[in-house]
Protein backbone atom coordinates (compact mmCIF):
# COMPACT_ATOMS: atom_id res chain seq x y z
CA UNK A 1 0.00 0.00 0.00
CA UNK A 2 1.27 3.52 -0.85
CA UNK A 3 1.23 5.27 2.53
CA UNK A 4 2.02 8.64 0.96
CA UNK A 5 -1.08 8.34 -1.16
CA UNK A 6 -3.11 7.48 1.91
CA UNK A 7 -2.07 10.45 4.00
CA UNK A 8 -2.52 13.20 1.42
CA UNK A 9 -5.05 15.65 2.76
CA UNK A 10 -5.63 13.66 5.97
CA UNK A 11 -5.16 14.54 9.58
CA UNK A 12 -2.92 12.30 11.69
CA UNK A 13 -5.99 10.97 13.48
CA UNK A 14 -7.68 9.96 10.26
CA UNK A 15 -4.46 8.32 9.08
CA UNK A 16 -4.26 6.30 12.27
CA UNK A 17 -7.92 5.34 12.05
CA UNK A 18 -7.87 3.85 8.57
CA UNK A 19 -4.34 3.20 7.29
CA UNK A 20 -2.98 0.98 10.03
CA UNK A 21 -5.94 -1.35 10.38
CA UNK A 22 -4.94 -3.85 7.71
CA UNK A 23 -7.36 -6.39 6.31
CA UNK A 24 -10.48 -7.32 8.26
CA UNK A 25 -10.90 -11.10 8.07
CA UNK A 26 -14.63 -10.91 8.85
CA UNK A 27 -15.16 -8.37 6.07
CA UNK A 28 -13.32 -10.64 3.62
CA UNK A 29 -15.45 -13.61 4.66
CA UNK A 30 -18.79 -11.87 4.14
CA UNK A 31 -17.73 -10.00 0.99
CA UNK A 32 -17.09 -13.45 -0.50
CA UNK A 33 -20.81 -14.24 -0.17
CA UNK A 34 -21.44 -11.70 -2.95
CA UNK A 35 -21.25 -14.00 -5.94
CA UNK A 36 -21.72 -14.03 -9.68
CA UNK A 37 -24.23 -16.87 -9.30
CA UNK A 38 -26.50 -14.95 -6.92
CA UNK A 39 -26.25 -11.70 -8.85
CA UNK A 40 -27.22 -13.49 -12.04
CA UNK A 41 -30.06 -15.38 -10.35
CA UNK A 42 -31.73 -12.21 -9.06
CA UNK A 43 -31.11 -10.19 -12.21
CA UNK A 44 -32.51 -12.97 -14.40
CA UNK A 45 -35.86 -12.31 -12.77
CA UNK A 46 -35.78 -8.54 -12.31
CA UNK A 47 -34.68 -7.94 -15.93
CA UNK A 48 -36.99 -10.56 -17.44
CA UNK A 49 -39.80 -9.85 -19.88
CA UNK A 50 -42.28 -10.87 -17.17
CA UNK A 51 -41.58 -7.58 -15.39
CA UNK A 52 -42.30 -5.52 -18.51
CA UNK A 53 -39.55 -2.99 -17.87
CA UNK A 54 -40.55 -2.19 -14.24
CA UNK A 55 -42.29 1.08 -15.14
CA UNK A 56 -43.24 3.15 -12.10
CA UNK A 57 -46.67 2.23 -10.78
CA UNK A 58 -47.17 -0.56 -13.31
CA UNK A 59 -47.45 -4.34 -12.90
CA UNK A 60 -43.74 -5.05 -13.38
CA UNK A 61 -42.67 -2.53 -10.76
CA UNK A 62 -45.11 -4.13 -8.30
CA UNK A 63 -43.73 -7.60 -9.05
CA UNK A 64 -40.20 -6.33 -8.49
CA UNK A 65 -41.23 -4.73 -5.18
CA UNK A 66 -42.76 -8.00 -4.00
CA UNK A 67 -39.63 -9.93 -5.00
CA UNK A 68 -37.44 -7.52 -3.03
CA UNK A 69 -39.69 -7.66 0.03
CA UNK A 70 -39.73 -11.44 0.10
CA UNK A 71 -35.97 -11.56 -0.32
CA UNK A 72 -35.31 -9.20 2.57
CA UNK A 73 -37.81 -11.02 4.75
CA UNK A 74 -36.09 -14.34 4.01
CA UNK A 75 -32.77 -12.89 5.22
CA UNK A 76 -34.22 -11.82 8.56
CA UNK A 77 -34.00 -8.11 7.85
CA UNK A 78 -36.64 -5.83 9.38
CA UNK A 79 -39.37 -3.96 7.55
CA UNK A 80 -38.99 -0.48 9.10
CA UNK A 81 -42.30 1.07 8.01
CA UNK A 82 -44.83 -0.09 10.60
CA UNK A 83 -43.26 -3.57 10.36
CA UNK A 84 -43.53 -3.50 6.57
CA UNK A 85 -40.94 -3.18 3.83
CA UNK A 86 -42.94 -0.76 1.65
CA UNK A 87 -42.99 3.00 1.94
CA UNK A 88 -46.09 3.69 -0.12
CA UNK A 89 -46.97 7.03 -1.63
CA UNK A 90 -49.04 8.55 -4.40
CA UNK A 91 -47.96 10.21 -7.60
CA UNK A 92 -50.07 11.77 -10.30
CA UNK A 93 -49.75 10.94 -13.96
CA UNK A 94 -50.24 14.11 -15.93
CA UNK A 95 -51.01 13.82 -19.60
CA UNK A 96 -52.24 16.28 -22.16
CA UNK A 97 -55.22 15.56 -24.34
CA UNK A 98 -53.81 18.20 -26.67
CA UNK A 99 -50.56 20.10 -26.91
CA UNK A 100 -50.34 22.08 -30.11
CA UNK A 101 -47.75 24.61 -31.23
CA UNK A 102 -47.49 26.59 -34.43
CA UNK A 103 -44.83 29.16 -35.22
CA UNK A 104 -45.14 31.33 -38.29
CA UNK A 105 -46.90 29.22 -40.92
CA UNK A 106 -45.55 25.93 -39.57
CA UNK A 107 -47.51 23.53 -37.36
CA UNK A 108 -45.06 21.70 -35.11
CA UNK A 109 -45.43 18.04 -34.11
CA UNK A 110 -45.16 17.15 -30.44
CA UNK A 111 -42.26 14.81 -29.56
CA UNK A 112 -40.78 15.28 -33.00
CA UNK A 113 -40.33 19.03 -33.49
CA UNK A 114 -40.75 19.99 -29.84
CA UNK A 115 -41.07 18.51 -26.36
CA UNK A 116 -43.58 20.00 -23.94
CA UNK A 117 -41.90 20.63 -20.58
CA UNK A 118 -44.37 22.96 -18.91
CA UNK A 119 -47.84 23.01 -17.41
CA UNK A 120 -51.23 24.47 -18.16
CA UNK A 121 -54.86 23.74 -18.95
CA UNK A 122 -56.51 25.97 -21.53
CA UNK A 123 -59.95 26.06 -23.09
CA UNK A 124 -58.88 27.93 -26.19
CA UNK A 125 -55.82 28.49 -28.35
CA UNK A 126 -53.51 31.30 -27.21
CA UNK A 127 -51.95 33.61 -29.79
CA UNK A 128 -48.87 35.72 -29.13
CA UNK A 129 -45.32 36.33 -30.39
CA UNK A 130 -42.10 34.40 -29.94
CA UNK A 131 -39.08 36.64 -29.34
CA UNK A 132 -35.47 35.55 -29.17
CA UNK A 133 -33.51 36.27 -26.00
CA UNK A 134 -30.89 33.51 -26.00
CA UNK A 135 -28.90 34.38 -22.91
CA UNK A 136 -31.07 35.16 -19.90
CA UNK A 137 -29.60 38.17 -18.17
CA UNK A 138 -30.87 41.40 -16.69
CA UNK A 139 -29.24 43.27 -19.57
CA UNK A 140 -31.01 41.20 -22.24
CA UNK A 141 -34.32 41.41 -20.41
CA UNK A 142 -34.00 45.20 -20.45
CA UNK A 143 -33.55 45.42 -24.22
CA UNK A 144 -35.97 42.67 -25.36
CA UNK A 145 -39.67 43.21 -24.73
CA UNK A 146 -40.89 39.89 -23.31
CA UNK A 147 -44.20 40.86 -21.67
CA UNK A 148 -47.07 38.57 -22.74
CA UNK A 149 -44.82 36.70 -25.18
CA UNK A 150 -43.03 33.39 -25.47
CA UNK A 151 -39.27 33.78 -25.17
CA UNK A 152 -36.57 31.67 -26.83
CA UNK A 153 -33.71 30.91 -24.39
CA UNK A 154 -30.66 28.63 -24.25
CA UNK A 155 -30.85 25.63 -21.91
CA UNK A 156 -28.10 25.66 -19.26
CA UNK A 157 -28.09 22.34 -17.38
CA UNK A 158 -30.25 22.20 -14.29
CA UNK A 159 -30.45 26.03 -14.25
CA UNK A 160 -32.95 26.03 -17.11
CA UNK A 161 -35.93 26.06 -14.75
CA UNK A 162 -34.56 29.08 -12.92
CA UNK A 163 -34.01 30.85 -16.23
CA UNK A 164 -37.60 30.21 -17.25
CA UNK A 165 -38.63 31.69 -13.89
CA UNK A 166 -36.61 34.82 -14.67
CA UNK A 167 -38.29 35.47 -18.00
CA UNK A 168 -41.75 34.77 -16.56
CA UNK A 169 -41.04 37.10 -13.64
CA UNK A 170 -40.27 39.70 -16.30
CA UNK A 171 -43.79 39.24 -17.70
CA UNK A 172 -43.36 36.51 -20.34
CA UNK A 173 -46.13 33.98 -20.91
CA UNK A 174 -43.66 31.12 -21.22
CA UNK A 175 -40.52 29.94 -22.97
CA UNK A 176 -39.11 27.93 -25.83
CA UNK A 177 -35.98 26.34 -24.39
CA UNK A 178 -33.20 25.43 -26.80
CA UNK A 179 -31.13 22.35 -25.98
CA UNK A 180 -27.56 22.69 -27.19
CA UNK A 181 -26.74 18.96 -27.06
CA UNK A 182 -27.26 18.38 -30.79
CA UNK A 183 -30.09 17.08 -32.93
CA UNK A 184 -29.33 13.39 -32.25
CA UNK A 185 -29.63 13.85 -28.49
CA UNK A 186 -32.80 15.88 -28.91
CA UNK A 187 -34.30 13.17 -31.14
CA UNK A 188 -33.42 10.53 -28.55
CA UNK A 189 -35.11 12.56 -25.82
CA UNK A 190 -38.16 13.22 -28.02
CA UNK A 191 -38.52 9.49 -28.75
CA UNK A 192 -38.44 8.76 -25.04
CA UNK A 193 -41.17 11.34 -24.38
CA UNK A 194 -43.18 9.85 -27.23
CA UNK A 195 -42.95 6.38 -25.68
CA UNK A 196 -44.21 7.80 -22.38
CA UNK A 197 -46.91 10.02 -23.87
CA UNK A 198 -49.76 7.57 -23.45
CA UNK A 199 -48.92 7.01 -19.79
CA UNK A 200 -48.45 10.63 -18.85
CA UNK A 201 -45.73 12.40 -16.90
CA UNK A 202 -45.37 11.18 -13.33
CA UNK A 203 -44.72 13.51 -10.44
CA UNK A 204 -46.04 14.81 -7.17
CA UNK A 205 -49.37 16.61 -7.34
CA UNK A 206 -49.11 20.38 -7.68
CA UNK A 207 -51.59 23.11 -8.54
CA UNK A 208 -51.88 23.73 -12.28
CA UNK A 209 -49.82 26.70 -13.41
CA UNK A 210 -50.01 28.56 -16.68
CA UNK A 211 -46.45 27.77 -17.66
CA UNK A 212 -46.13 26.88 -21.35
CA UNK A 213 -42.55 25.68 -21.81
CA UNK A 214 -41.50 23.96 -25.02
CA UNK A 215 -38.09 22.49 -25.79
CA UNK A 216 -36.58 22.43 -29.29
CA UNK A 217 -33.18 21.62 -30.75
CA UNK A 218 -30.75 24.36 -31.71
CA UNK A 219 -31.26 23.37 -35.35
CA UNK A 220 -35.03 23.81 -35.02
CA UNK A 221 -34.63 27.20 -33.36
CA UNK A 222 -32.43 28.26 -36.27
CA UNK A 223 -35.18 27.23 -38.71
CA UNK A 224 -37.79 29.14 -36.70
CA UNK A 225 -35.85 32.39 -36.90
CA UNK A 226 -34.39 31.69 -40.33
CA UNK A 227 -30.87 32.04 -38.94
CA UNK A 228 -27.95 29.73 -38.41
CA UNK A 229 -27.12 28.53 -34.92
CA UNK A 230 -23.93 30.59 -35.09
CA UNK A 231 -25.92 33.74 -35.93
CA UNK A 232 -28.26 33.10 -33.01
CA UNK A 233 -25.32 32.65 -30.66
CA UNK A 234 -23.79 35.89 -31.91
CA UNK A 235 -27.09 37.74 -31.48
CA UNK A 236 -27.48 36.38 -27.95
CA UNK A 237 -24.08 37.86 -27.06
CA UNK A 238 -24.42 41.18 -28.87
CA UNK A 239 -27.99 42.28 -29.63
CA UNK A 240 -30.90 39.79 -29.58
CA UNK A 241 -33.24 42.50 -30.86
CA UNK A 242 -31.74 41.97 -34.32
CA UNK A 243 -33.68 38.69 -34.58
CA UNK A 244 -37.27 39.45 -35.70
CA UNK A 245 -40.14 37.99 -33.68
CA UNK A 246 -42.41 35.21 -34.98
CA UNK A 247 -46.15 34.74 -34.63
CA UNK A 248 -47.03 31.79 -32.43
CA UNK A 249 -50.16 29.95 -31.31
CA UNK A 250 -50.46 27.13 -28.79
CA UNK A 251 -52.98 25.15 -26.78
CA UNK A 252 -52.62 22.86 -23.76
CA UNK A 253 -55.30 20.54 -22.36
CA UNK A 254 -54.47 18.60 -19.21
CA UNK A 255 -55.60 15.24 -17.79
CA UNK A 256 -54.61 13.70 -14.40
CA UNK A 257 -54.60 10.08 -13.12
CA UNK A 258 -53.45 8.94 -9.67
CA UNK A 259 -50.69 6.32 -9.39
CA UNK A 260 -49.73 4.31 -6.30
CA UNK A 261 -46.12 3.25 -5.93
CA UNK A 262 -43.65 2.29 -3.20
CA UNK A 263 -40.05 2.43 -2.07
CA UNK A 264 -38.78 -0.89 -0.75
CA UNK A 265 -36.55 -0.92 2.30
CA UNK A 266 -35.01 -3.33 4.76
CA UNK A 267 -33.31 -2.47 8.04
CA UNK A 268 -30.47 -3.98 10.01
CA UNK A 269 -30.13 -2.52 13.50
CA UNK A 270 -26.63 -1.76 14.71
CA UNK A 271 -25.10 -2.19 18.15
CA UNK A 272 -23.54 0.65 20.14
CA UNK A 273 -24.08 3.27 17.40
CA UNK A 274 -27.49 2.04 16.26
CA UNK A 275 -29.05 5.52 16.20
CA UNK A 276 -26.75 6.41 13.29
CA UNK A 277 -27.84 5.02 9.91
CA UNK A 278 -25.93 4.21 6.72
CA UNK A 279 -28.15 4.11 3.61
CA UNK A 280 -27.23 1.83 0.69
CA UNK A 281 -29.50 2.55 -2.26
CA UNK A 282 -30.47 1.79 -5.84
CA UNK A 283 -33.54 2.43 -7.95
CA UNK A 284 -35.46 -0.63 -9.02
CA UNK A 285 -37.81 1.02 -11.54
CA UNK A 286 -37.07 1.40 -15.23
CA UNK A 287 -38.81 2.90 -18.28
CA UNK A 288 -41.25 0.11 -19.18
CA UNK A 289 -42.46 -0.64 -22.71
CA UNK A 290 -41.75 1.71 -25.60
CA UNK A 291 -44.16 2.95 -28.25
CA UNK A 292 -43.27 -0.03 -30.48
CA UNK A 293 -44.28 -2.52 -27.80
CA UNK A 294 -40.66 -3.43 -27.00
CA UNK A 295 -39.70 -4.12 -23.39
CA UNK A 296 -36.92 -2.05 -21.87
CA UNK A 297 -35.60 -4.69 -19.48
CA UNK A 298 -33.18 -2.38 -17.69
CA UNK A 299 -30.64 -5.07 -16.81
CA UNK A 300 -27.90 -2.50 -16.22
CA UNK A 301 -30.19 0.46 -15.44
CA UNK A 302 -30.70 -0.25 -12.64
CA UNK A 303 -31.18 -3.97 -12.28
CA UNK A 304 -27.44 -4.21 -11.69
CA UNK A 305 -27.51 -1.76 -8.80
CA UNK A 306 -30.58 -3.35 -7.27
CA UNK A 307 -29.20 -6.88 -7.19
CA UNK A 308 -25.93 -5.45 -5.82
CA UNK A 309 -27.87 -3.92 -2.91
CA UNK A 310 -29.59 -7.28 -2.38
CA UNK A 311 -26.27 -9.14 -2.22
CA UNK A 312 -24.71 -6.54 0.07
CA UNK A 313 -27.76 -6.79 2.33
CA UNK A 314 -27.45 -10.58 2.43
CA UNK A 315 -23.76 -10.32 3.35
CA UNK A 316 -24.50 -7.97 6.26
CA UNK A 317 -27.46 -10.09 7.39
CA UNK A 318 -25.31 -13.23 7.48
CA UNK A 319 -22.58 -11.35 9.37
CA UNK A 320 -25.11 -10.18 11.96
CA UNK A 321 -26.51 -13.68 12.37
CA UNK A 322 -23.00 -15.01 13.00
CA UNK A 323 -22.13 -12.42 15.63
CA UNK A 324 -20.69 -9.62 13.47
CA UNK A 325 -23.54 -7.11 13.62
CA UNK A 326 -22.40 -3.63 12.49
CA UNK A 327 -22.03 -0.84 15.02
CA UNK A 328 -24.22 1.52 13.00
CA UNK A 329 -27.60 0.59 11.58
CA UNK A 330 -27.98 0.07 7.84
CA UNK A 331 -30.99 0.87 5.67
CA UNK A 332 -31.10 -0.98 2.35
CA UNK A 333 -33.22 1.27 0.17
CA UNK A 334 -34.58 0.43 -3.29
CA UNK A 335 -36.44 3.45 -4.57
CA UNK A 336 -39.12 3.83 -7.20
CA UNK A 337 -39.62 6.67 -9.66
CA UNK A 338 -35.95 7.47 -10.32
CA UNK A 339 -36.56 7.42 -14.06
CA UNK A 340 -39.35 9.96 -13.62
CA UNK A 341 -37.19 12.51 -11.82
CA UNK A 342 -35.64 10.95 -8.67
CA UNK A 343 -39.13 10.85 -7.16
CA UNK A 344 -38.75 7.91 -4.76
CA UNK A 345 -35.58 9.24 -3.17
CA UNK A 346 -37.14 12.70 -3.01
CA UNK A 347 -40.12 11.24 -1.17
CA UNK A 348 -37.85 9.41 1.27
CA UNK A 349 -35.75 12.54 1.91
CA UNK A 350 -38.91 14.54 2.61
CA UNK A 351 -40.50 11.72 4.63
CA UNK A 352 -37.54 9.90 6.17
CA UNK A 353 -38.13 6.73 8.16
CA UNK A 354 -34.98 7.57 10.11
CA UNK A 355 -33.99 11.18 10.89
CA UNK A 356 -31.76 12.70 8.23
CA UNK A 357 -29.54 14.21 10.92
CA UNK A 358 -28.76 10.61 12.00
CA UNK A 359 -28.07 9.46 8.42
CA UNK A 360 -24.29 9.29 8.17
CA UNK A 361 -23.79 8.44 4.48
CA UNK A 362 -25.53 7.30 1.32
CA UNK A 363 -23.82 4.82 -1.00
CA UNK A 364 -25.87 4.84 -4.20
CA UNK A 365 -25.47 2.17 -6.90
CA UNK A 366 -26.88 3.00 -10.34
CA UNK A 367 -25.57 1.01 -13.34
CA UNK A 368 -22.62 -1.17 -12.32
CA UNK A 369 -22.98 -4.12 -14.70
CA UNK A 370 -21.43 -2.92 -17.95
CA UNK A 371 -18.35 -1.43 -19.62
CA UNK A 372 -18.83 1.99 -21.20
CA UNK A 373 -17.40 3.74 -24.26
CA UNK A 374 -14.30 4.94 -22.43
CA UNK A 375 -13.17 1.45 -21.39
CA UNK A 376 -14.50 -0.78 -24.17
CA UNK A 377 -11.04 -0.99 -25.78
CA UNK A 378 -8.97 -0.66 -22.61
CA UNK A 379 -6.51 -3.35 -21.59
CA UNK A 380 -7.64 -3.10 -17.97
CA UNK A 381 -11.44 -2.88 -17.71
CA UNK A 382 -11.68 -3.33 -13.94
CA UNK A 383 -12.94 0.18 -13.24
CA UNK A 384 -15.78 2.03 -11.58
CA UNK A 385 -16.69 5.71 -11.78
CA UNK A 386 -16.83 7.29 -8.33
CA UNK A 387 -18.85 10.50 -8.07
CA UNK A 388 -19.40 12.89 -5.16
CA UNK A 389 -17.13 11.17 -2.65
CA UNK A 390 -15.36 14.32 -1.43
CA UNK A 391 -17.91 17.01 -2.18
CA UNK A 392 -19.32 16.97 1.34
CA UNK A 393 -16.69 15.14 3.38
CA UNK A 394 -12.91 15.22 3.10
CA UNK A 395 -12.77 11.71 4.57
CA UNK A 396 -15.21 9.70 2.46
CA UNK A 397 -13.12 9.53 -0.72
CA UNK A 398 -10.07 8.36 1.22
CA UNK A 399 -12.07 5.71 3.05
CA UNK A 400 -13.35 4.33 -0.25
CA UNK A 401 -9.84 4.43 -1.76
CA UNK A 402 -8.37 2.65 1.23
CA UNK A 403 -10.89 -0.18 0.95
CA UNK A 404 -10.26 -0.47 -2.76
CA UNK A 405 -6.47 -0.64 -2.26
CA UNK A 406 -6.90 -3.18 0.53
CA UNK A 407 -9.47 -5.50 -1.02
CA UNK A 408 -10.51 -4.99 -4.67
CA UNK A 409 -7.90 -3.01 -6.65
CA UNK A 410 -10.33 -1.51 -9.15
CA UNK A 411 -9.53 1.60 -11.16
CA UNK A 412 -11.42 4.38 -9.38
CA UNK A 413 -12.18 6.85 -12.16
CA UNK A 414 -13.09 10.40 -11.08
CA UNK A 415 -13.58 12.01 -14.50
CA UNK A 416 -17.26 12.76 -13.77
CA UNK A 417 -16.64 13.79 -10.17
CA UNK A 418 -17.43 17.48 -10.45
CA UNK A 419 -20.46 19.69 -10.02
CA UNK A 420 -19.75 21.29 -13.40
CA UNK A 421 -19.38 17.99 -15.27
CA UNK A 422 -21.29 18.62 -18.53
CA UNK A 423 -23.00 15.23 -18.17
CA UNK A 424 -24.44 16.40 -14.82
CA UNK A 425 -24.14 12.85 -13.39
CA UNK A 426 -23.85 14.20 -9.84
CA UNK A 427 -27.41 15.48 -10.16
CA UNK A 428 -28.90 12.54 -12.04
CA UNK A 429 -29.30 9.72 -9.55
CA UNK A 430 -30.83 9.20 -6.13
CA UNK A 431 -27.78 10.11 -4.03
CA UNK A 432 -28.47 13.74 -4.94
CA UNK A 433 -31.58 13.84 -2.72
CA UNK A 434 -29.34 12.91 0.21
CA UNK A 435 -26.52 15.28 -0.79
CA UNK A 436 -29.03 18.16 -0.86
CA UNK A 437 -29.41 17.57 2.88
CA UNK A 438 -25.63 17.61 3.48
CA UNK A 439 -25.35 13.84 3.82
CA UNK A 440 -21.99 12.70 2.37
CA UNK A 441 -22.56 10.41 -0.61
CA UNK A 442 -20.80 8.20 -3.12
CA UNK A 443 -22.41 7.42 -6.46
CA UNK A 444 -21.00 4.23 -8.06
CA UNK A 445 -21.54 4.12 -11.84
CA UNK A 446 -20.21 2.27 -14.90
CA UNK A 447 -20.91 5.03 -17.45
CA UNK A 448 -23.16 5.19 -20.49
CA UNK A 449 -23.34 2.71 -23.37
CA UNK A 450 -25.39 2.30 -26.55
CA UNK A 451 -28.04 0.26 -24.73
CA UNK A 452 -28.85 3.00 -22.20
CA UNK A 453 -32.67 3.29 -22.01
CA UNK A 454 -33.03 0.92 -24.96
CA UNK A 455 -34.72 -2.52 -25.29
CA UNK A 456 -31.20 -3.88 -25.80
CA UNK A 457 -30.22 -3.30 -22.14
CA UNK A 458 -30.49 -7.03 -21.47
CA UNK A 459 -28.92 -9.50 -19.06
CA UNK A 460 -26.77 -11.24 -21.69
CA UNK A 461 -24.61 -8.09 -21.87
CA UNK A 462 -23.90 -7.89 -18.14
CA UNK A 463 -20.27 -8.38 -17.05
CA UNK A 464 -21.05 -10.41 -13.93
CA UNK A 465 -17.42 -10.97 -12.84
CA UNK A 466 -16.80 -7.24 -12.92
CA UNK A 467 -20.11 -6.48 -11.22
CA UNK A 468 -19.15 -8.87 -8.41
CA UNK A 469 -15.89 -6.93 -7.85
CA UNK A 470 -17.72 -3.62 -7.84
CA UNK A 471 -20.34 -4.87 -5.37
CA UNK A 472 -17.60 -6.21 -3.09
CA UNK A 473 -15.86 -2.81 -3.08
CA UNK A 474 -19.12 -1.15 -2.05
CA UNK A 475 -19.62 -3.77 0.65
CA UNK A 476 -16.13 -3.16 2.08
CA UNK A 477 -16.66 0.61 2.09
CA UNK A 478 -20.05 0.11 3.76
CA UNK A 479 -18.52 -2.25 6.35
CA UNK A 480 -15.90 0.38 7.17
CA UNK A 481 -18.44 3.22 7.42
CA UNK A 482 -20.78 1.15 9.57
CA UNK A 483 -18.08 0.10 12.05
CA UNK A 484 -15.60 2.98 12.37
CA UNK A 485 -15.46 5.03 15.57
CA UNK A 486 -16.39 8.43 14.11
CA UNK A 487 -18.90 9.19 11.37
CA UNK A 488 -17.52 11.03 8.35
CA UNK A 489 -17.55 14.78 9.04
CA UNK A 490 -19.44 17.19 6.80
CA UNK A 491 -16.56 19.49 5.93
CA UNK A 492 -16.34 19.47 2.13
CA UNK A 493 -15.94 22.62 0.05
CA UNK A 494 -19.34 22.09 -1.58
CA UNK A 495 -21.30 21.84 1.67
CA UNK A 496 -24.51 23.78 1.22
CA UNK A 497 -28.25 23.29 0.91
CA UNK A 498 -28.96 25.26 -2.27
CA UNK A 499 -27.29 23.20 -5.00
Amino acid sequence: MDVKKCIVGLTINLFLSICVLGQDEAAIKYAATISVEDLEKHLSYLASDELEGRDTGEKGQKLAATYLREFYKSKGLIGPVDDDYFQQFELVSTSWAEVSLSIGKNEFIENEDFIFMGDGDMKKREKTELVFLGLVSEENLEIVEVKDKLVGIWAIGDRSGALVDMVMDAGALGAVVVTMEGQANFDRMANRFKSLAGRGRLGFEKPTTNRPVFMVSSEKMGQIFESSVEELKEAAKNDPTTIPSQKVAYKIEKHINRVETENVMAFLEGTDKKEEVLVISSHYDHVGINSKGEINNGADDDGSGTVSVMEIAEAFAQAAEEGHRPRRSILFLNVTGEEKGLLGSQYYAENPVFPLENTVNNLNIDMVGRIDYEYEDAENQDYIYVIGSEMLSSHLKIINEYNNITYTNLILDYRYDAEDDPNRFYYRSDHYNFAKHNIPVIFFFNGVHDDYHQPTDTIDKIEFDLMEKRARLIFHTAWDLANREERTPVDGENTRMDR
